[in-house]
């Protein structure tokens, strides 16, 4: 099996940078099935493109960053939605944070974030924002907070991101 991290452009990444983690090899599935337009995009140039943002380290141990459909480009910024989620989750107040970039006229993407509070807690737009100016670059930042009761989740608990996306 052969493992690559690589940009848009299939050329491999330097120690620490983040690209997208492509595999060959024989032992490697041969596509989705009864989906051969999903399999041809996910096989471009003879490797499977797994979705998966990673950096490697030194030593050559891979760390997921994020996944590719995810991250966010504001002003040419690439923001990593995990990030975000990560220091939301930080906040006292928070039980869960899901962020999505939606439509921006000036930057063409921005940060929103989908907040579920803890019970009892009450927070306000300002106060998330607030918070995550404290705790990551300005360009990061949420532009706009929505609180809702509960994130979507699937049969499995992954968060379904396409259905924030959906109620922009």
């Amino acid at each position: 099996m052969e493992v690559r991290v690589v940009d848009d452009h299939m050329e491999d990444v330097g120690v620490n940078e983040v690209g997208e983690i492509v595999y060959r090899g024989p032992g490697l599935f041969k596509g989705y099935y009864q989906n051969p337009e999903e399999t041809k995009k996910a096989f471009e140039g003879g490797w499977f493109h797994s979705g998966d943002l990673v950096r490697r380290d030194e030593e050559g141990f891979i760390y997921v960053v994020d996944r590719k459909k995810d991250m966010i480009i504001s002003g040419g910024e690439n923001i990593y939605s995990a990030e975000v989620e990560a220091v939301l989750l930080t906040h006292p107040k928070i039980k869960e944070a899901a962020v999505i970039g939606v439509p921006d006229p000036k930057w063409g993407e921005a940060v929103k974030a989908f907040v579920v509070l803890e019970p009892g807690e009450k927070a306000t737009e300002e106060e998330i924002i607030e918070f995550c100016l404290e705790n990551l670059a300005r360009y990061k930042r949420p532009k706009s907070v929505e609180f809702i009761p509960a994130l979507p989740r699937s049969a499995t608990g992954k968060v379904l991101k396409r259905e924030l996306r959906a109620r922009r």
